[in-house]
């Protein structure tokens, strides 16, 4: 009987729903041992091989919009057969450092989660693609903190669904803020690519994010936004090893007091770890966001925008020079013109080359301290901002995945470069062109003794067929120049269908 009455509504609920389901195949197929840049970013970390055969496919129960309160929950799940690269791993029979081959898993979950919504108010459990981003548009660089760049996070996320009004303001200041905790998944694909033989690996990683937001009227012509961000890492264990040999381990897993550290980080931290003792709990990094839009009738809307990069007190109090992306896009209001967006990367100050501190130092009476060379999404503990290889943050900093020495953090964050994007479309058809150039010294740590070079570009054409309705044929061609990736160019091909069905009224 009771198993019944827990039956009987969850079927009621069923039975006024509607799923919205997808299925795509990609082919992929390049010169390289990797993708082309333009067809591995920004693609939830999906078609990373330079030849890949993949089907993706997922069904999901929106959240209905207009009702004080909803729910949601999605699945979708991949199977992939792709090409392999070859990484350095310490040969522990022979003694020496071999080439073994490695490739993405034959199938995994990409997403499974479930939202309920009250009012103005959202909680999301799970693992879902990031969508909630100011700064992650089709043509842009990518969030520097979040972008759709790597597979999602299992976390728990709660915030406010989008801008609501600040009482006693009548609506000229609105604000928009979320937190979140997960925990990584990725920690065999790092164990299957460390190299055993130098530096170090760290896995059990847990993952805090938060974020506010505030914004003028939106319904006014001149938009004004400004906010930060500010994600960690925390927790986990490291490895340091030396020739096949484990030299040296730290860290432990995390109690309730570490969540609630990682969110107000305070100096001489309670954590396990003497870094964590000496500065704070965690590594951490963040972003001041400003945006300013102007709305025209007839001419369109026009957006300036800057993400100002941190991971200490020297960023945060801006003390690391022009750091930061710059940028602008327009969408014309009409025409077969859709979006032109400029933006220029520059990752060269990092709070400059000098990291003096009292803590670096037992013993040694420092009166001053220096706390520079940032070292943007590097971490004496942590392996780099990344999740199964794939850059968290923007995709101009070059991954790890590309690492084939099995070294699993970033080895060019010291960049500077531009990126030009443009959209149109007409009638059944779209389009989209990306080109961008850039210029690395390496890092802070360890520069480069010769500078890399990398021009990336993309062309992408997009068919939605007329007859057929939810068919989707995309095509791009992408090609690498320079050295700082593998010159070459790339094909790939996806068809993905779209479809809807309702169980009831809901």
């Amino acid at each position: 009987m009771a198993l019944m009455l827990g039956v009987l509504p969850m079927a009621a609920l069923l039975a006024q729903t509607r799923f919205d389901w997808h299925a795509s195949t990609h082919i992929s197929a390049g010169t390289g041992t990797f993708a082309p840049y333009y067809i591995a970013s920004n693609s939830d970390g999906l078609l990373t091989q330079g030849r890949t055969f993949l089907e993706r496919a997922g069904i999901e129960v929106a959240p209905v919009e207009g009702r004080r309160f909803s729910w949601g929950a999605g699945f979708e799940g991949v199977a992939d057969i792709a090409s392999r690269a070859g990484y350095e791993r310490w040969n522990f029979d022979l003694g020496r450092l071999t080439v073994e081959n490695r490739r993405p898993a034959l199938a995994w979950i990409q997403q499974l989660w479930g939202e309920a919504r009250w009012r103005s108010i959202f909680l999301t459990a799970g693992m879902k693609s990031n969508d909630r981003s100011l700064f992650d548009s089709t043509l842009g660089l990518g969030d520097i903190v979040l972008s759709r760049n790597a597979r999602p996070v299992p976390q728990v996320r709660i915030g406010f669904r989008d801008f609501v009004t600040v009482p006693l303001t009548r609506n000229w200041l609105r604000i928009r803020g979320e937190i979140a905790y997960g925990k990584f998944t990725d920690s065999g694909w790092l164990e299957d690519h460390y190299n055993y033989a130098d530096h170090f690996l760290t896995t059990g990683v847990w993952f805090h994010y938060k974020s506010i937001y505030f914004s003028s009227r939106e319904d006014k012509p001149f938009v004004g936004m400004f906010g930060f961000q500010h994600a960690a890492q925390f927790g986990g264990y490291q490895e340091y090893w030396r020739d096949g040999m484990m030299v040296h381990a730290d860290g432990s897993g995390v109690r309730l007091k570490d969540f609630f550290d990682i969110f107000v980080p305070l100096r001489n931290g309670s954590g396990h770890t003497l870094g964590d003792q000496n500065y704070y709990n965690g590594n951490h990094l963040g972003s001041w966001d400003i945006r300013l839009s102007y709305r025209h009738a007839s001419a369109g809307s026009f957006q300036l925008y800057a993400q100002l990069p941190w991971e200490d007190g020297s960023g945060i109090g801006k003390l690391n020079g022009w750091d930061g992306v710059w940028g602008a896009r327009w969408e014309p209001a009409s025409g077969a013109l859709t979006g032109v967006e400029v933006a220029y990367l520059d990752f060269t100050n990092q709070s400059g080359p000098i990291h003096w501190a009292p803590g670096d130092h037992d013993g040694v009476d420092i009166p001053d301290q220096a706390t520079g060379s940032d070292d943007y999404y590097n971490n004496y503990f942590y392996d780099g901002w990344a999740n199964y290889g794939m850059a968290l943050g923007t995709p101009f900093l070059r991954s790890p995945i590309y690492n084939r020495n099995g070294y699993l953090r970033f080895t060019d964050n010291r960049v500077r470069g531009f990126q030009m994007g443009v959209s149109g479309a007409g009638g059944a058809l779209s389009w989209r062109g990306l080109l961008s150039w850039r210029r690395s010294w390496g890092t802070p740590y360890i520069p480069r003794t010769d500078r890399k070079d990398a021009f990336c570009a993309m062309g992408e054409i997009v068919w939605a067929a007329p007859r057929i309705k939810g068919l989707t044929l995309k095509g791009q061609l992408a090609l690498d120049a320079g050295s700082l990736y593998q010159a070459g160019m790339g094909l790939m091909l996806s068809a993905e269908y779209r479809g809807s069905f309702n169980t009831g009224r809901r």
